[in-house]
């Protein structure tokens, strides 16, 4: 029960954890996750995990891992083979010679293999916290592909290392010549053993499918059980789990590129489980590193034969010294021989100075729980019965290194990757951010359709349509100002100024009811709110709800004040007075037309126009009307609104768009919600 308990609190964290990030943007999720573990470890009755290192590789690396390398490129991985190589091998091995002489000589009481074992967990850097920072962080795309790629393939060199740095502690026995034999087997005989085992689970799913077997749960079932009977099968032959399984996503990744004849359906119900599947597990790795933080700290700060001081220098030293290992490696050979080039190209990237690009791939190097579980995995005696000299301290330097990598990434790299506006198109952004979240509304607007609702679905679809079409077609956004988008508000506040005063004309001369007036004035009074960004649309429909129960309950006693019902006339009537506002708008927008707002003025004159033709076709009998439509095309355009602005959240979160790009969708959007909200009142 205690067990479960705990799950529930992390889960709880990891919900938590997005609320702080809405109030905190800037920083990062897995600090705010870390933090957040640290927190509830302190506590009196906080939860305590204790991390086991077997069962974490199995049940968080390896499907993480699995899925990075479904979704990483792997023409641009075969393109950079020899700069990941030189980083997942070359690099690691050199970090545990240099690095553990070094913490040798620093903390002499640690024997060499012990020093040498600390660096080998050390030097790989971590798939799951570089991918955590990419989404915040704008890397450039190859340096990206490469952190993704070194990731992917040093975890296993640095066990190698660690493993025998840690056999030679314990035994005192230590040979180069079998170290390096061991590590090609088990480095090859993962990747081959990855490949071979995806191959035939996606011949058993192709065999399924051809015996009739189009089951989705069946095969979703297979898909999640896949990474994990990778890791254990590779594990159990005595090859690395952890490239099985990142060879068994690339297969997959692969077969399904050149497999057309794969089910929609399972694609859409895989690419929704795997993304709640992998948010839950990447953030469930990071809480987990916050609650080992104290328990690991509190051992050394209360233990007198360290120093408090000395043990934090320590961990400073050491993380300095990664950098500038690294940064030396890359330097060498990019300097060397044009490494990170392809044909003439002789930089990491083409519009990035070759010195930035190797100080933020040496930057990137950030360490993660992997490098915390290989800590973890430490014995505990040697082999005479002996204690293992200063584990408790390596677990502690280990934990120090991993967040002081990636406060300095999460710190330093969105300084040095910040782009100017002089470089970046902000106009384009915008474009196609405007697109992107229009599509997301059309894909929501599809899920929700039914046999019920296909009119309204059809017409709300069409609506977006339209908008993606003058998105397009850059009609607006190419020609406006800065200040456009303020000029538009203004003018259509005072548009809509103008159809009230024509309303209580109607309302004066006694061709609408002064009920009538009254209602339309408080739609316009709503619709002027949305421009002003001042209330958003489910607001509005929540507040409309209280009003009809209120109506409702006040219509129940007393029945005078019952709801108005409009018959078919009276919605003629309706719109032909809408007809008159919108024409009374567009002779006050022609009124006020200059020479800076003229752009402007004519798009919003289009609008009325669009308004009053679409009210046209509606009194011919171009749409249906019965009494659900209105409603369902309400509830659509709320559905469509709620995915635009999940959309822009989900972007800005990705480090996709910037903050001033996020705002101004926005406001985009708040646009939007005004014209169907008055497009709706009048189906």
């Amino acid at each position: 029960m205690e067990l479960f308990l705990g799950i529930l609190v992390l889960l709880a964290l990891l919900g938590l954890s997005n609320v702080v990030n809405r109030i905190v943007p800037f920083v990062p999720v897995p600090l705010i996750q870390i933090a957040l573990g640290v927190c509830v470890a302190l506590l009196p009755a906080g939860v305590h995990i204790p991390l086991n290192p077997e069962l974490f590789f199995v049940l968080f690396v390896a499907p993480l891992l699995f899925n990075d390398g479904k979704r990483t490129p792997l023409k641009e991985l075969w393109k950079l083979r020899a700069p990941i190589l030189l980083l997942a091998v070359g690099l690691v091995f050199v970090t545990v010679a240099a690095a553990g002489y070094v913490i040798h000589w620093m903390i002499p009481a640690m024997p060499l293999p012990a020093a040498f074992a600390l660096a080998a967990i050390l030097s790989p850097t971590d798939a799951v916290s570089v991918s955590a920072l990419s989404a915040r962080i704008h890397l450039p795309k190859r340096i990206l592909r490469l952190l993704e790629g070194e990731a992917l393939m040093n975890d296993a060199s640095g066990l190698v290392a660690f493993k025998f740095a840690i056999a030679a502690a314990v035994t005192g026995v230590f040979s180069l010549p079998q170290a390096a034999l061991s590590f090609m087997v088990i480095a090859l005989g993962g990747l081959l053993l990855g490949v071979l085992l995806s191959l035939l689970i996606v011949g058993l799913q192709l065999l399924l499918r051809r015996f009739g077997m189009e089951d989705i749960t069946v095969h979703m079932i297979i898909q999640i059980l896949t990474p994990f009977l990778l890791y254990l099968i590779a594990e159990e032959c005595g090859v690395s789990g952890i490239l099985a399984a990142v060879a068994g996503g690339i297969v997959h990744a692969v077969k399904q590129e050149l497999n057309q004849s794969v089910m929609i359906e399972l694609q859409m119900v895989s690419t929704h489980t795997w993304s709640v599947v992998l948010f839950v597990l990447n953030g469930l790795v990071f809480v987990i590193l916050g609650l080992q933080i104290p328990a690991v700290s509190s051992v050394i700060f209360r233990d007198a034969a360290y120093s408090n001081y000395e043990a934090l220098g320590y961990i400073a030293v050491i993380s300095v010294l990664l950098i500038a290992l690294r940064f030396a490696w890359i330097l060498a050979f990019t300097r060397g021989a044009g490494l990170f080039s392809s044909g003439k190209d002789t930089r990491i990237l083409k519009d990035v100075p070759g010195m930035k690009s190797i100080v933020l791939t040496s930057l990137s190097g950030v360490r993660g729980t992997v490098t915390l579980a290989g800590a973890f995995s430490i014995p505990l005696a040697l082999k005479d019965g002996s204690p293992f000299p200063e584990r408790n301290l390596i677990i502690f330097l280990a934990a120090g290194v991993i967040l002081f990598s990636l406060l300095v990434a999460s710190i330093v790299l969105p300084l040095l990757t910040k782009r100017k506006e002089a470089d970046v198109n902000m106009q384009e952004e915008e474009n196609d951010t405007q697109i992107r979240t229009m599509t997301a509304a059309l894909h929501a607007i599809n899920q929700e359709r039914t046999e019920h609702n296909a009119k309204a679905a059809a017409a709300a679809a069409g609506d977006y349509k339209k908008w993606i079409h003058q998105v397009r077609s850059e009609k607006i956004n190419r020609k406006l100002g800065p200040g456009a988008r303020e000029v538009e508000t203004e003018l259509r506040l005072a548009a809509l100024r103008k159809e009230r005063e024509t309303v209580e004309e109607m309302a004066q001369n006694q061709e609408i009811s002064p009920d009538m007036a009254q209602l339309i004035g408080q739609r316009f009074g709503q619709t002027e709110l949305i421009l002003a960004n001042r209330l958003h649309l489910w607001r509005i429909m929540l507040m409309l709800l209280v009003q009809r129960i209120q109506m409702l309950i006040q219509s129940k006693a007393d029945p005078a004040k019952a709801p108005m019902k409009l018959d078919a006339k009276e919605i003629d009537s309706l719109r032909e007075m809408k007809i008159r506002t919108s024409e009374a708008a567009v002779d006050e927008i022609k009124r006020r037309i200059q020479d800076d707002n003229r752009e402007v003025a004519l798009e919003v004159i289009s609008h009325y126009n669009h308004v009053i033709a679409r009210i046209r076709l509606q009194k011919s009998g171009g749409y249906p009307h019965d009494e659900r439509f209105g409603e369902q095309k309400k509830e659509l355009h709320t559905v469509a609104v709620q995915a635009e602005r999940d959309e822009v959240q989900k972007l800005y979160e990705q480090g996709t768009i910037s903050r001033r790009t996020a705002n101004k969708i926005r406001q985009y959007i708040s646009y939007r919600e005004a014209l169907m909200f008055e497009q709706d009142e009048l189906e």
